[in-house]
């Protein structure tokens, strides 16, 4: 019997978790999909359990086996995946079936993300030719959640083969999800890319998934795949663990399948006994319900309100602009920092630039500092935002956060790498780069979230961006700031600018783009200052004759004066063809910033 014949025919029983299986017996590693090669036995006899439990089919241990999450490895794709197909072959019993199991890449696809969408294809085919000839009879499609990514790895499956494809998405556990009707639509759009049964595994228990089922059941006629978590996992001694007794679980899938589900399993957690006593179940007999297929009225949306926005937003519009940078110190002594912020807009400054964690330096929170100056010296911030300490949740939580909080202008990074400062053995994430950071609050000020769903208000994000006009590949610098205006951002704030022709040929690029921009100005200090940033600092070159200036000067109180008058006749010249310009003085200072601004105003 073939696995389409076998969907036709009834219930088809899955396995449970892999991963967490291979876990809980020993296999540390990650991906766990790594224990095809260094621990085969252990795979293979969690397989075989699964089947003597009664299930119709296992997935392989396959679900990381992506060229994203073995990057570094030194493992290929095609044979991890081939010897996954393989293992689980090996222990099949007649009449029953190997399925393999491909997720995500990992990480956002472009554009939101760094990953192609090509080189996603290239992936998925690669683990699904390897798969193909380790003898799957078909596709497990699990825990995706970006349909257009599920759309690119049906795409490359069918570039090589016509086995049946199984669809699956994880949705969140999310009432106004569920009440947009999402899974209805998700499920029509799954049903469209021409596969043999969609469906929802992982996230949410049984019980939460009934809703699931039901709407995706009320919408397609293809086989409703259901693999649910046993109920919420907790972390123990550092591991993951669920404690849902198997006679509960496979008690409340029985409603699932009741609800319209076919194709039926568990997910992380899970285990053979879970899948023995949903077996169990299955055999006794479970009445589905009639299947019908519903037409739904969309629920038409009311229009958002928009939050207020920021006033530099409106200040660029109609004046040159000054924004200063300021330094955050360590630890929680920044009352000096708060003075200096008031005072500089006693002397005119429009904007305080925070950075975040600049060169992976341990500072206070951004939001934190920007909040407080904001409040206390009431002056408005522009907050830099970094992507390296935040992975996809935390950087949509974190950016909701500060719009509560009034902070408006937010300077998108992709940020220093983490080894480079003083954690060097801290994570860095980059989930996203600063490309996906402008269009995800782009989204944002539409009033949605990345995945979709309402934030509650349009927000009021003025969308900045970096770019350095001395970069080691201009092109590609070029490129990356023509992405980013394309991605939502709305000013520029460049690296600093030493010379008139570096700061022309940056505000023509602007003009192109209709994008206002901000000139970065930084006076410098001393010789050695000069020779630092000169010579240390990736993407800044000083003039020989303004480096000439600076060595010749007496002392640094007059090389000080220097760096100042000619950041002072810089910034005088570059007024008729930007913006505005942001000022980076040394240590902060604000006074050196306020000696600058007079050549402005």
């Amino acid at each position: 019997m073939s696995l389409a014949d076998a969907l036709a025919k009834g219930v088809l029983l899955g396995d449970g978790a892999n991963g967490t299986l291979l876990a809980e017996r020993g296999f540390k590693k990650q991906p766990y999909d790594l224990a095809n090669l260094d621990a085969p036995d252990l795979v293979q006899e969690a397989h075989r359990e699964y089947y003597e439990a009664g299930c119709d089919f296992v997935e392989t241990n396959t679900f990381c086996s992506n060229a994203f999450k073995l990057e570094g490895l030194g493992v290929s794709v095609y044979d991890l995946n081939r010897k996954g197909a393989e293992i689980a072959r090996s222990v099949c019993p007649s009449g029953k079936f190997v399925l393999g199991a491909i997720g995500p890449c990992g990480k956002p696809l472009a554009p939101f993300g760094q990953i192609e969408p090509s080189d996603a294809e290239a992936t998925f085919k690669e683990a699904a030719q390897g798969l193909i000839d380790g003898g799957v009879d078909g596709f497990f499609l699990e825990t995706f959640v970006d349909i257009d990514e599920i759309a690119i790895a049906v795409q490359a499956i069918r570039s090589v083969t016509d086995l049946p494809i199984l669809v699956s998405k994880a949705f969140i556990e999310d009432g106004e999800m569920i009440a947009e009707g999402l899974p209805s639509r998700r499920a029509k759009e799954m049903s469209e890319l021409g596969v043999t049964a969609v469906g929802a595994n992982c996230i949410v228990g049984p019980q939460r998934m009934l809703d699931l089922v039901r709407m995706m059941a009320e919408e397609t006629q293809l086989p409703i795949i259901a693999f649910p978590t046993p109920g919420l996992p907790q972390l123990v001694k550092g591991e993951i663990t669920y404690d849902t007794s198997p006679e509960y679980f496979a008690k409340a899938t029985m409603r699932l399948i009741e609800e319209g589900a076919r194709v039926v399993g568990g997910c992380c957690g899970t285990t053979p006994a879970h899948i023995r006593e949903m077996r169990k179940m299955i055999d006794q007999g479970v009445k589905p319900k009639a299947r019908t297929v519903v037409s739904r009225t969309a629920k038409e949306k009311e229009d958002l309100p928009t939050a207020s926005a920021s006033e530099l937003s409106e200040k660029i519009k109609t004046k040159f602009v000054t924004a200063v940078e300021m330094d955050v110190p360590r630890g929680l002594r920044i009352q000096k920092l708060l003075d200096g912020a008031k005072n500089l807009k006693e002397a005119g400054c429009d904007v305080i630039n925070i950075s975040d964690g600049a060169r992976a330096r341990l500072r206070m929170n951004p939001t934190a500092v920007s909040n407080l100056i904001q409040t206390q010296s009431g002056i408005e911030t522009t907050m830099h935002f970094s992507c390296r300490d935040r992975n996809l949740l935390a950087v949509q939580s974190d950016l909701l956060g500060a719009h509560a909080l009034g902070i408006r202008n937010i300077l998108a990074v992709t940020g220093d790498p983490a080894n480079i400062g003083d954690y060097p053995s801290a994570t860095s994430v980059f989930d996203i780069d600063a490309i996906g950071l402008c269009r995800i609050m782009s989204r944002f000020n539409e009033g949605l979230d990345l995945a979709g769903y309402s934030v509650g208000m349009r927000c009021a994000f003025t969308i900045c961006c970096a770019y350095n006009p001395g970069a080691l590949d201009q092109n590609l610098e070029d490129d990356r700031l023509r992405r980013k205006v394309e991605a939502g951002a709305q000013i520029v704030y460049t690296q600093p600018v030493f010379d008139l022709e570096s700061a022309e040929r940056a505000a023509r690029l602007c003009q192109d783009l209709q994008t206002p921009i901000l000139m970065g100005i930084l006076p410098l200090r001393s010789a050695r200052h000069t020779e630092f940033m000169h010579n240390e600092v990736p993407g800044v070159s000083i003039p020989e004759h303004l480096r000439a200036m600076m060595a010749n000067a007496p002392d640094d109180a007059t090389a000080l004066q220097i760096g100042i008058e000619q950041a002072q006749q810089l910034s005088a010249a570059i007024k008729p063809m930007a913006q505005g310009i942001y000022l980076m003085p040394p240590f902060g200072n604000a006074s050196i910033a306020a000696s600058v601004m007079e050549a402005v105003k």
